[in-house]
């Protein structure tokens, strides 16, 4: 631990706040319906400002900008924070930087809840509650507890081998009833796939304001969760010297860690690599302390997602890829280049 404790600088905040912004607004100047970006600056200059200024917008056009849009690049915002922070929370907790959100068991608990909706018909995975979107967020947490039940049941200490091992059964076991519900009701293959590669189709803000109270609930605590995670890496025994109760703590950060990540999960399907990429690179450009990595992690991974959900609308205009494609065409180098680089160590 050093002698001085490290912060996050004002300068790195102010510049992970500009990348969000540059993100955001790029992410409403471009899409796949011809609005000129020059007039969709100048509307959005308008509508922050008490003055009054003519884009040169039509009305159909500023409905696309502020009812479409806006509400698509706010989601993305708010999923690509979840992952990247729940990412850095769970590399922390594991000390492993290969962890990400899914780790114990949350992506195949979604799949199975996200399945069992469509197949029964619960709704469509769009607007507020809707029933596959409840049970995608429940089957994410049903996940987690059987994986936090089954680590305790193999070993008292809950250390993180028996939990990541834990978690490997779940996920095979949620695997597979999974398949056999897609297998037995093959019309909502498509549908099912679809959410499996993930996407931010929104309507309106209904999505948005579905996750906004978990996300910002989970994002105050994990962002004091600095110092914590800090000890944490140095090792259970070290930090029960320090004065931590290493049981207490891990339990705090995995439960927090996995209602962002569900919560995610939830509204966009399942996005891959975000959770990993983000907070290592966040790590490797400003540092390991967790007091950096998980507010910068927060801000880069909202900016990130925002800028792969504009090319997934406009690589293939006026078809949309699905998100998870394009976060994987990022991802899986950048997953090699940290393999080379632990292998090198």
């Amino acid at each position: 631990m050093s002698a001085h404790p490290v912060r996050v600088k004002p300068l790195w905040l102010a510049g992970g706040v500009v990348f969000v912004l540059a993100c955001s607004l790029l992410a409403l100047m471009i899409g796949p319906t011809g609005i000129s970006p020059w007039g969709v600056l100048v509307e959005s200059f308008d509508r922050l400002t008490p003055g009054s200024i003519d884009s040169g917008l039509s009305r159909t056009e500023r409905s696309i900008v502020w009812n479409l849009r806006l509400p698509r690049v706010a989601l993305g915002l708010c999923v690509g924070a979840a992952l990247a922070t729940s990412g850095a929370t769970f590399q922390g907790v594991f000390r492993n930087p290969l962890a990400d959100p899914y780790l114990l068991g949350v992506a195949a608990g979604g799949g199975l809840g996200a399945t069992l909706g469509f197949v029964y018909g619960w709704g469509d995975g769009l607007g507020l509650f809707d029933g596959v979107q409840v049970a995608a967020f429940i089957g994410c947490l049903v996940s987690v507890a059987l994986t936090w039940t089954m680590g305790a049941l193999s070993d008292r200490t809950r250390s993180t081998t028996s939990l990541i091992l834990a978690g490997v059964a779940v996920a095979s076991f949620f695997t597979a009833v999974q398949t056999y519900f897609q297998q037995r009701d093959t019309e909502d293959i498509r549908q099912i796939y679809n959410w499996f590669l993930g996407g931010l189709t929104t309507s309106g803000w209904d999505d948005t304001l579905q996750i906004v109270p978990v996300l910002t609930v989970c994002l105050v605590v994990l962002m004091l969760a600095g110092r914590p995670l800090d000890v944490l890496s140095v090792g259970d025994e070290e930090a029960q010297m320090l004065g931590f109760k290493v049981g207490q703590v891990r339990v705090v950060l995995v439960v927090f860690g996995a209602l962002l990540t569900a919560s995610a999960v939830a509204v966009s399907g399942l996005i891959a690599f975000v959770g990993l990429i983000v907070p290592h690179a966040v790590r490797l450009v400003f540092g390991s302390s967790f007091k950096v990595v998980l507010p910068l992690s927060m801000l880069f991974g909202a900016g990130f997602l925002a800028l792969c959900d504009l090319a997934a609308r406009t690589v293939l205009s006026p078809a949309e890829v699905p998100i998870g494609v394009i976060t994987a065409f990022f991802g899986a180098p950048f997953f090699v280049f940290i393999l080379r680089t632990a292998a090198h160590r």
